[in-house]
């Protein structure tokens, strides 16, 4: 009996690696929630305009959480949540972390959770916990990160809600006219045997991890490109998830109108792998420090010449503007890159055939960056880390957003006046200025506590591992040199015992500490340069324990927890004011319709446009909901029923006040009638609530006259539009 019960034990061994061998099914649950947040009066986080303030919606914004979990061991798991925002926040973590932590325990903690920003430059900030990040949008702004920090817990929680078994598939592809490098003469600095090995001076390589349920039906997929989310530049003040949130938006539509037509009429394509309806799709960033969406390249907008190499238009940086592939149309150009990005994310999940199979693991580590020793080694250089600082040309913003007072991108020097200015912040010691060399210090950050922090000291990073697919999760962005090197360093250190491993990074994760870029292109002192905080050895000191962790996960050791970071969300400083009261005029009343539809019929690529009387939509942000409507009615019925909301591309909410002070306020409701859009009886309406004197709000609606679209219009007629169009811009 003894000798059977071993054969027994010995088979099922071996059946169970067969099975794991030919990919295994895994614990994944998907969740996804509202984060958008205060759609009015804060400043946008990521051009760093003061005059940049929300006033509305183009797309909300989500948190995407994807939990991956052993079978075996249910609670050996981990969590990548896919964020909808500028980037990552220490402080939204730290936030996240507790209340996980009250709900689930130790089943989810800084270890085996990774937060990621997509980097989208349309967003609400002051979520940031250090000085630095929150000046421009006048301190902490309590709003935004509660609504962040909130939808994460949400999409976490419905995630783990969700948890099922299924398979997971890795895949990658060229993704080719998406993304072109803003700072190619940094790049050059890097030697020419490196640059050699690459066809492209950015990476062109889109990764793909999907998931299928046990139906083997596609229920999410995450795809990291990188790509900065600066397709909408700093002169929109609508909340947009940019190129990254709209290419999620079309590619969960897609899943959701496949998934109807295979349940009405069958598959036209059976061999297809087939999607769920609520299907879930993320487009993470990489290393996407010197990418950029405007493919033109940078152009002076005086005399036209191109300026992508100096940045400067007769000796100034703010008139060096680079163009998307719709300039000057931003949200068209937007619309490109993100289907661009979505069209080869479903390629990706449709042929995706290699099977993820082996163990899940993770390993995580707080980091005090200031004072880092490097040892040389094949991958690393000998040096040692700075505490945190920023360059002059970092004051001057980036071809797809120049700053102000005509700084200038490479600037090694500094001028006297602005280096006076800085050292009112801190005067920084020889020390800190050898460290920091070749960087012309305007901001000694690190040095700088009053009233707390202005950058971070202790950052973390993270790999997360599930079977041959791992994710380096870094606390900032990488170049494209930085991040292959960081790669490949990795690479080869987990290749003889992984094998056909798969590795990509995911940028501005858990903590945000501006860029990091290559010991050469540190030299350049661009904005990147300027802006990798740590000094020129930062990217080695990353490598070094980059493979630390790498090495205990292989040796199956603990990483060392490192240094607490500060939690400071107590001590912020706020100085955005509150709402005090909502009015209407005289005779009207909230919701009225100002400026109300036309009576003659709309067609498709016609705009309808509505004015309503309104209140600040910082009073309710309406999580989970809209600010607006636009409805059908129904003709067999009477109903009428939503076909669109504030989170569609083809409309608009935008609200403003008739001056700063004023206690009324209207919103401008449009919509691009889309392409497929049936004839039919329509309207719009918007939802609010207003404050009143004693402090309460109440909600109100508006709605306007019905509104007739026709049947599409001829062939001849389009055409017709289009030459008028094309006239227009040659002219």
């Amino acid at each position: 009996m003894q000798f059977t019960l071993q054969r027994l034990v010995s088979v099922t061994l071996v059946l169970a690696l067969s099975v794991q061998a030919g990919g295994s099914d895994y614990h994944v649950g998907i969740g996804k929630a509202d984060i958008t947040g205060p759609a009015a009066d804060v400043n946008m986080m990521g051009y760093a305009m003061l005059e940049q303030i929300v006033s509305g919606i183009h797309t909300r914004l989500y948190a995407r959480a994807y939990i991956v979990a052993d079978p075996t061991q249910d609670s050996n798991r981990f969590v990548f949540v896919n964020l909808d925002a500028c980037m990552a926040s220490q402080a939204v973590t730290l936030g996240v972390i507790e209340r996980l932590k009250v709900e689930f325990g130790d089943m989810y903690t800084e270890r085996n959770v990774a937060i990621s920003g997509i980097h989208t430059h349309s967003g609400p900030g002051g979520y940031l916990q250090y000085v630095l990040y929150d000046i421009t949008s006048l301190g902490f702004v309590k709003q935004s990160w509660e609504a962040v920090v909130s939808g994460i817990v949400e999409s976490i929680r419905r995630a783990h809600a969700n948890v099922k078994p299924g398979k997971l598939r890795v895949n990658h592809m060229e993704l080719l006219g998406a993304n072109a490098n803003r700072s190619p003469s940094a790049y050059l600095h890097n030697p020419e045997e490196e640059r050699a090995r690459y066809q492209h001076d950015t990476d062109k390589i889109m990764t793909q991890l999907s998931v299928t349920n046990s139906e083997g039906r596609g229920t999410g997929a995450i795809s990291w490109f990188p790509v900065h989310c600066t397709s909408i530049n700093n002169t929109n003040d609508l909340i947009s998830g940019d190129n990254k949130g709209v290419a999620s938006q079309f590619m969960e539509k897609w899943a959701a109108k496949q998934s109807v037509e295979v349940g009405t009429a069958g598959s036209s394509n059976p061999g297809q792998l087939q999607v769920t309806g609520d299907f879930v799709a993320a487009f993470g960033q990489a290393n996407v420090g010197d990418t950029s969406p405007n493919i033109q390249g940078a152009f002076c907008q005086d005399t036209g010449l191109a300026c992508e190499d100096h940045s400067l238009c007769n000796g100034r940086n703010k008139l060096c503007i680079a163009r998307g592939p719709a300039w000057p149309d931003n949200f068209r150009s937007n619309e490109i890159i993100a289907q661009r990005q979505a069209d080869k994310a479903r390629e990706l999940l449709l042929s995706a055939s290699e099977q993820v199979s082996g163990p899940i693991d993770f390993r995580h580590a707080f980091l005090d960056m200031t004072n880092v020793e490097v040892k040389k080694s094949q991958y690393t250089r000998a040096g040692r880390t700075c505490p945190a600082a920023m360059g002059f040309s970092f004051a001057a913003g980036t071809t797809d957003g120049p700053g102000a007072f005509d700084f200038k991108q490479g600037d090694t020097n500094g001028t006297l006046f602005w280096k006076v200015v800085g050292h009112f912040l801190h005067n920084p010691t020889e020390s800190q200025i050898s460290c920091q060399a070749p960087k012309p210090i305007l901001l000694d950050t690190g040095n700088a506590h009053i009233p707390y922090e202005w950058q971070p000291s202790i950052v973390e990073i993270q790999i997360l591992r599930v079977g041959q697919f791992v994710i380096l999760c870094v606390p900032g962005e990488l170049t494209t040199m930085a991040g292959r090197r960081l790669r490949e360093a990795v690479q080869a250190q987990v290749q003889p015992s992984w094998e056909n491993v798969t590795i990509t990074i995911a940028g501005l994760t858990n903590t945000y500490s501006s860029y990091v870029t290559t010991f050469e292109e540190y030299q350049a002192q661009r904005y990147e340069g300027a802006s990798t905080i740590f000094g020129p050895h930062t990217l080695d000191a990353y490598i070094q324990e980059f493979l630390r962790l790498a090495d205990d996960m292989m040796g199956g050791r603990p990483t060392e927890s490192g240094p607490t970071p500060p939690n400071m969300i107590k001590n912020q400083w706020s100085f955005l004011p509150p709402v005090v009261i909502d009015t209407a005029p005289i005779g009207s009343h909230f919701g009225t319709v100002v400026h109300d539809v036309l009576k003659t019929p709309y067609h498709v690529n016609d705009t309808v446009t509505v004015t309503f009387q309104s209140a600040c939509p910082r009073n309710n942000v309406r999580t989970g909901d809209t600010f607006l409507a636009v409805q059908k009615l129904q003709e067999d019925t009477g109903q009428w029923v939503t076909v669109y909301t504030d989170n569609d591309i083809s409309t608009k909410f935008h609200w403003q006040r008739p001056h700063m002070l004023s206690s009324e306020s209207t919103a401008t409701v449009t919509w691009k009638i889309p392409e497929g859009t049936e004839a039919g009886t329509y309207m719009i309406w918007n939802y609010g609530d207003y404050k009143h004197l004693i402090g309460g709000t109440v909600p109100f609606t508006g709605h306007s006259s019905s509104f007739t679209i026709g049947e599409p219009k001829s062939t001849l007629w389009r055409a017709l539009k289009q030459f008028k169009h094309k006239l227009w811009r040659w002219c």
